[in-house]
């Protein structure tokens, strides 16, 4: 299907650039729709969002699901093929996906003092000239929660001592350059700020320590029993717009997340474990819409692999798009 993205995306273009944002919406939307039917065991608290709304989703990060994550909350709300990601500058190398995600809306963003903020408002500014419906995904923290790398997390804390920040646990101290840039760019656009914190259970060894988050491979293998969303929706009026107060603000908020994840791992009545507190809603996707999306990818992909004419266009779209897509986004990103 991204090979089908591809092709749709640029030719499309060459007429329509809104059309072209439509159909590549439509497109994702069923690519993902595909993988999201694959995620049965979800459970979800807080603020629980129906009507679409253009919104920053703020998250902590510890694997791959998280991405799957916000794609599944965004289904809740019709927005699925909206979704679009702030992404480290690394992965606009990825094979086709790479360029894919620039298309798509993705912003590229580099670390420190190599961020390039110019080119984030000119992104997102181009976004709302094309009134691109938006769910921009933001995972503040710039890297995975990983307990296999303990220095990453202890340099964390560090930075936040120094700072005279509170030190986290479960999460690593966030950065606020582009949830500020992006907050600030698009504030008269947006309609809301989603603070999503993500607990997957089964990841707390014998002696109590934190395990690695499932990987995709393990999630779709049912190895991880349940995810855990708590979402909590945040009007802008209650968000800081000077990047100082804002980067207090957003510790703070992650500090609220660190509260509910140490509760979540380390609650000392093991019946408080494995659940935030509050209502639940076990979410489940019907087949009446997983369905059309199934049908339509199997047989897209069939009628690509089964004809040898298909399975040459196919291999050839992967090396030559591959090619052409790291030209452009060293070029354009």
């Amino acid at each position: 299907l991204v090979v089908c993205m591809m092709g749709t995306d640029a030719v499309m273009r060459c007429f329509s650039v809104n059309g072209a944002t439509l159909l590549a919406d439509f497109l994702v939307n069923s690519y993902l729709l595909h993988w999201i039917s694959l995620l049965s065991n979800v459970i979800l608290y807080g603020d629980l969002p129906k009507n679409k709304e253009n919104v920053i989703y703020l998250s902590n990060h510890q694997c791959t699901v998280d991405w799957i994550i916000a794609d599944m909350l965004a289904i809740r709300q019709n927005a699925l093929g909206h979704v679009r990601y702030v992404l480290k500058d690394g992965l606009k190398w990825l094979p086709l996906y790479g360029w894919y995600f620039s298309q798509h809306g993705g912003v590229y963003v580099k670390r420190s003092a190599k961020f390039n903020e110019k080119e984030m408002r000119e992104k997102l500014r181009a976004q709302m000239k094309a009134e691109t419906p938006m769910y921009l995904v933001i995972f503040p923290e710039g890297t995975r929660y990983n307990p296999e790398i303990p220095k990453v997390i202890a340099d964390s804390q560090s930075f936040a001592e120094k700072e005279g920040l509170a030190i986290l646990k479960h999460v690593l101290t966030p950065r606020v350059k582009a949830t500020h840039v992006a907050i600030d760019t698009m504030k008269d656009y947006l309609d809301a700020v989603y603070d999503v914190t993500v607990a997957y259970e089964g990841t707390v060894d014998h002696k109590g320590q934190r395990k690695l988050a499932p990987s995709m491979t393990e999630f779709l293998c049912k190895e991880c029993p349940r995810v855990h969303i708590f979402i909590d929706r945040i009007e802008l009026k209650d968000i800081p717009e000077e990047q100082m107060y804002m980067r207090r603000w957003l510790h703070e908020r992650f500090e609220i997340k660190d509260k509910l994840l140490i509760e979540f791992y380390d609650a000392k009545d093991s019946k408080r474990r494995n659940k935030f507190p509050g209502k639940s809603v076990h979410s489940k996707l019907s087949l009446k819409k997983t369905l059309p999306s199934l049908l339509f990818l199997g047989g897209l992909t069939a009628s690509m692999l089964l004809t040898e004419s298909g399975r040459k266009l196919y291999v050839k779209t992967w090396i030559y798009g591959t090619l052409i897509g790291c030209l452009w986004v060293s070029i354009k990103p």
